[in-house]
């Protein structure tokens, strides 16, 4: 599994290339997300892939990282190709100061 921290996934993130994938649940989606980030709850996602492009370039990500691993791992294991974990999470991300809304 691919696992990034999050200068690399900010970076990513500035490069405008990838779709983020927010799994985290509604009331931690109110403590703010990445823009442009897609809000799937982890348990919704296998119902959601078949509606993906397996070809994109996605960025897993929830508070830490362990529920986005699960993710990427689900997502692989369905035939996409390239995906990343942000290790660190929304955690770090807010410790940076990165954008959020």
């Amino acid at each position: 599994m691919k696992n990034e921290t999050v200068d690399t996934i900010y970076a990513r993130y500035e490069a405008g290339k990838d779709i983020f994938i927010d799994v985290r649940q509604p009331e931690e989606w109110e403590d703010g997300v990445i823009p442009g980030a897609k809000k799937i709850m982890l348990a919704e996602l296998p119902e959601h892939l078949s509606a993906l492009d397996k070809d994109a370039t996605y960025v897993m990500v929830c508070r830490s990282g362990a529920r986005s691993g699960r993710a990427t791992q689900a997502m692989r294991s369905e035939g996409f190709s390239d995906v990343t974990n942000f290790d660190g999470g929304m955690l770090s991300w807010y410790d940076e100061g990165h954008p959020t809304v």
